[in-house]
């Protein structure tokens, strides 16, 4: 087996190296590819790669880790995990691990987690992923506490089904302080809470203003605290951590809807065809159908 590390806060944020050395203990070969600066909230951004020539990076060292192949990128976690997967950094790896990020990724801001989007980036190409995460605290961290987590969960993504996706969420506390462990669903959660705009000499908070053309202003955002959440379900992710529970959660990425949406399809098929020079056209599955191209091309 080959795990890529791999995060959002930078190759040289402390968490990546708790996750690396753990990665090490396992006994597989380990790379180490992540950004060069903070690409926290990217999602799984791949950046502007066609109007670019080439992605830069550099090789990394990080401490006691000897000569374990670190490589710091010119771009978010999930090209990241997309230039491991397409041969850039050596053989394709087989387990993603992101992380640790110091901020939980819970509910709906899981979606724009670069964390969680560079472990559904591996999904994508039928990888086993773990994100990992960790309320937000003063130092000292207890990174031992994910770290630990994540190492006893890699046996388990060696015999889980190829795309597997699980995110893991601890309190800020030591391991033998952890109140418990539990399967949390995905919460309805989100970071931002409210936009007010601010404008004047006094930076009056106003609900909306529409501002002429040219004037510019500044939205002041209401951000829920670092690890915290009000009015939540308890048996949710965030729901789970209010409590200083960790939680743990399978997640998917893109993919087709499945029968429920049927109905709105079949609505928006005849919706298009009502339109001149739309039509079904010639089944694909017809002998002799012929297309510019009879391949897919994967990429994340």
């Amino acid at each position: 087996m080959r795990i890529l590390v791999t995060n959002d806060d930078g190759v040289r944020a402390p968490g990546i190296a708790a996750l690396a050395l753990v990665a090490a203990s396992t006994g597989h070969d380990v790379v180490v590819v992540a950004p060069l600066i903070d690409y926290s909230g990217a999602g799984a951004a791949v950046g502007p790669v066609h109007s670019r020539a080439g992605v830069d990076y550099e090789a990394h060292a990080i401490e006691g880790l000897g000569d374990m192949p670190t490589y710091g990128i010119d771009g978010p976690p999930a090209l990241a995990v997309i230039l491991a997967c397409v041969g850039g950094f050596g053989p394709r790896p087989d387990i993603v691990l992101s992380g640790i990020n110091h901020g939980v990724n819970v509910g709906r801001s899981a979606m724009h987690s670069g964390t969680v989007g560079a472990a559904l980036t591996g999904a994508h190409f039928g990888l086993r992923c773990l994100a990992v995460s960790i309320r937000w605290g003063d130092d000292p961290v207890p990174w031992e506490t994910p770290s630990t987590m994540a190492a006893a969960l890699v046996p388990v993504l060696e015999q889980a089904p190829a795309g597997t996706t699980l995110n893991l969420n601890v309190p800020n506390v030591a391991l033998g302080a952890l109140r418990g462990l539990r399967h949390g669903r995905l919460g309805r959660v989100g970071t931002i809470r409210s936009a007010v705009h601010v404008t004047g000499d006094e930076n009056t908070p106003l609900p909306h203003v529409a501002l002429p053309p040219g004037q510019t202003g500044t939205l002041r955002l209401d951000l829920a605290a670092p690890g915290t959440s009000i009015r939540v379900h308890p048996d949710t992710d965030a729901g789970l951590l209010a409590r200083d529970y960790a939680s743990l959660t399978a997640l998917v990425g893109v993919r087709e809807a499945g029968a429920e949406t049927d109905d709105v399809i079949d609505d928006a098929l005849e919706a298009l065809y009502a339109v001149s020079g739309v039509a079904p056209g010639q089944d694909p599955d017809d002998e002799g159908f012929t297309s510019g191209s009879d391949t897919e091309t994967a990429t994340a």
